[in-house]
């Protein structure tokens, strides 16, 4: 089997930006690398795109934290077998841009933190067990302040709110993903990568070079 490599974090944190520079670093150092990402949007995500669109309510807890993580889960199955499956079993190392870690972080957050720990249980049992999608050899969350990454989203929409998807528009549950991710980091051991020192946001040349910090302790490059 390969290695998989995951890059996850809130909205407007720059998973894209920072996965997209993580896999230019490996292949100038020649592994055997492809970069997918998640939602796969315009091929098996329609029920995802439903969901984000608002088609089954207004906001992001109208539909239960266990639906919700169907939708997602469903996705990656599509996306494991049909594009990335061979080469990761042939040994070749997968980067992606969110993953089951995802659902962890957006799904929890819906939920009473007394229940946390049952649905991480049942989140891992049905991906990885029952949907027998592979688990993660390294988790990085890049870990940006909400208010700094609602910056970064206005940004991104020119200030136009109404393109932001069911997630990105409640800043509540973004705050709420966030304490969740991070409760998630420590119960599932994974990598915090800060992207702010002393209140300001470091460059994306700064976060990479920590991004590709924490892969070279763990693969051989």
């Amino acid at each position: 089997m390969g290695r998989l490599i995951v890059i996850d974090g809130l909205d407007g944190s720059g998973k894209e930006t920072q996965s997209e520079r993580l896999l230019a670093a490996l292949e100038k150092k020649k592994l055997p690398v492809k970069k997918v990402e998640f939602p796969t949007y315009g091929k098996s995500s329609a029920l995802i795109e439903m969901y984000l669109g608002g088609a089954f309510g207004a906001h992001a807890g109208d539909v239960n934290a266990y639906a919700a993580s169907t939708f997602f889960a469903v996705d990656r199955v599509a996306s494991y077998l049909g594009d990335w499956k061979a080469f990761y079993e042939k040994g070749g190392t997968v980067l992606a841009d969110r993953y089951t870690t995802s659902n962890a972080i957006h799904q929890l957050s819906k939920l009473p933190q007394e229940q946390w720990e049952e649905f991480l249980t049942w989140l891992s049992e049905f991906e990885f067990e029952k949907l027998a999608l592979p688990r993660p050899d390294l988790v990085i969350f890049l870990d940006m302040p909400s208010e700094i990454a609602d910056r970064l989203l206005a940004v991104r929409y020119a200030g136009d709110e109404t393109k932001k998807d069911l997630h990105e528009r409640d800043r509540a549950y973004q705050r709420r993903c966030r304490e969740a991710a991070r409760y998630c980091a420590e119960r599932l051991a994974w990598r915090i990568i800060s992207c702010v020192e002393n209140g300001e946001l470091l460059t994306r040349e700064k976060i990479a070079a920590k991004v590709l910090a924490e892969v070279e302790k763990d693969i051989e490059c």
